[in-house]
């Protein structure tokens, strides 16, 4: 497969292709841009169905880190990795340690994190073997046990967007009654809609695994459905919070929210898909603006926590996509495009 001429390359900086004969370890490590500091950026962990697939991955997930951290005004670059094979049976603290001895050798350009796929434990076992991973402290705070987790970060963050999203285009500040479609009940997408819930939103569910959906059907009194039936509901917002590119050729027809706003990097299979968005006047959330409170997370993490500076500076993703919106209406121009614009006036000064 070529790799300098794929669209997705974008003017990467490296790409690292790791492997390991002894633990079996197959993995990418991209990075996108480090104009404005070192690239952060989560290491997924997926049954990939090709390497061409995992290869397109981690280049459209890395360089959407670059701009993520450039809306969130963070001093980082952009940068991820992708380990290939099944999370549930093909991880072993050996392919841990011999990704983690990777990343090392690339000394601090790349900082490795949790994502889909791998835990702040597996991140406990890479530590022991690189400087540069994120998202492992474990100390108290003053609500409790800090477990280095960004989830919930940025669960809250993409609540605190949709409630952007809400005002703009349906112009009201509560959520309740609203009706929300959530994809994909992980870590994030449950906690997600659980802050949803206690708002007062009704929710429809949907995950491929089942233990997930029985836990929000019972505990948040979500209607659970299909994984094909969740595109064509008669919703207000449609949340995507699994893998990219849902928002698709065969999808987007079969959309009937009003706006779409969730967790999921890279929700548009390609840009015109968001140009479609727009025409047809769904409010597109632009993923790496919403879903950005991991990494302010992480990075606050790795400066020195402060709780009440975490949460006012997630808070202000709500303040980003108004802007967002706002540059968007003017200049009669999809969200998406007008956030490339502004995260690439920051990284590329």
């Amino acid at each position: 497969m070529a790799v300098f001429s794929q669209t997705d390359f974008a003017d990467h900086e490296q790409v690292v292709f790791v492997s390991d004969d002894k633990s079996g370890l197959k993995a990418i490590i991209a990075v996108h841009n480090s104009n404005l500091g070192p690239a952060l950026g989560g290491c997924r962990m997926w049954p990939y169905a090709s390497e061409d697939e995992a290869i397109r991955d981690v280049l459209r997930l890395s360089r959407g880190m670059t701009y993520k951290s450039a809306m969130a005004k963070l001093a980082l670059g952009g940068g991820k990795s992708v380990i290939i094979g099944d999370p549930r049976t093909d991880k072993t603290p050996e392919l841990l340690a011999a990704f983690a001895r990777a990343v090392e050798r690339l000394d601090g350009r790349y900082i490795a994190a949790e994502d889909s796929g791998t835990s702040v434990a597996d991140m406990k076992t890479m530590a022991q073997h690189t400087r540069h991973v994120a998202g492992i402290v474990d100390k108290p705070t003053g609500e409790g046990m800090r477990s280095g987790d960004p989830s919930p970060a940025t669960a809250y963050g993409v609540f605190v967007g949709i409630r952007a999203a809400v005002e703009e285009r349906l112009g009201r500040a509560s959520l309740a009654g609203l009706r929300v479609a959530v994809q994909g009940v992980g870590n994030v997408g449950f906690d997600l809609a659980r802050q949803l819930r206690e708002a007062g939103a009704e929710l429809w569910v949907t995950d491929i695994h089942r233990d997930a959906l029985t836990r929000a059907g019972r505990e948040l009194g979500a209607t659970v459905v299909a994984p094909e039936e969740i595109f064509g509901l008669e919703v207000d917002v449609f949340a995507p919070c699994a893998l990219g590119a849902v928002i698709n050729d065969q999808t987007l027809p079969r959309l009937k929210a009003k706006i779409v706003a969730g967790a999921a990097n890279n929700q548009l299979a390609e840009p015109r898909h968001g140009a479609e968005l727009f025409r047809r006047g769904v409010l597109y959330a632009p993923d790496y603006v919403i879903n950005a409170g991991g990494i302010i997370d992480v990075c606050y993490e790795r400066t020195g926590f402060d709780r009440a500076a975490v949460m006012a500076h997630i808070e202000g993703i709500h303040d980003n996509l108004m802007a967002v919106f706002a540059r968007a209406r003017r200049e009669e121009r999809p969200t998406g495009e007008v956030a490339d614009a502004i995260a690439e006036e920051r990284f590329r000064r």
